[in-house]
């Protein structure tokens, strides 16, 4: 019977414990329950016409996914905004001929967090992801590709910071 009990005192301790782990390493308090983001719009000097509405939808598809948290359109516990400040082509490795070998797509975007609940966890930070390809390649037939990886990588940054403590 004793041991019943100190089994019974320690799970009841132990279920008692209010920070939700994930197998990504994510932690979402237990009094967030709600999420919005904002549409990001593109404020790059060079446009991109999808990005805004292709970021804006990547990222609240990754939180989705990746927390237990559900989708608001408004009036969420956390809200994400921002704008997209850049996206550039530039060559990268200029060969003996003075020709790129390798061309670079970066984008940055400045994301600020708010946390309703918890307003000391607030922050504002920009983020930035690249992708290289050959030169030789026509930067048309490969953007979208090369759009979708950069956004990727963003997002889960911007996931990491806000539910990791990186």
């Amino acid at each position: 019977m004793k041991h019943i009990i100190t089994y019974l005192v320690l799970f009841l301790g132990l279920s008692a414990c209010s920070v939700n782990l994930t197998l990504n390493g994510a932690s979402v308090p237990d009094n967030l329950k709600t999420f919005t983001v904002q549409y990001f719009e593109n404020r790059a000097p060079l446009i991109n016409p999808t990005l805004s509405q292709t970021f804006t939808e990547e990222l609240k598809d990754r939180i989705t996914s990746e927390s237990r948290l559900v989708l608001e359109s408004q009036n969420g516990d956390i809200d994400f905004s921002g704008e997209i400040t850049g996206y550039s082509i530039r060559p990268m490795a200029i060969q003996a001929d003075a020709v790129s070998a390798e061309t670079r797509l970066t984008v940055t975007v400045k994301v600020r967090y708010r946390n309703f609940k918890d307003p000391k966890d607030n922050w504002e930070s920009q983020f930035k992801a690249y992708e290289d390809y050959s030169s030789d390649q026509n930067i048309t037939d490969i953007e979208d590709e090369l759009v979708a990886l950069i956004i990727e990588q963003i997002t889960e940054d911007i996931f990491n910071k806000a539910f990791s403590d990186w």
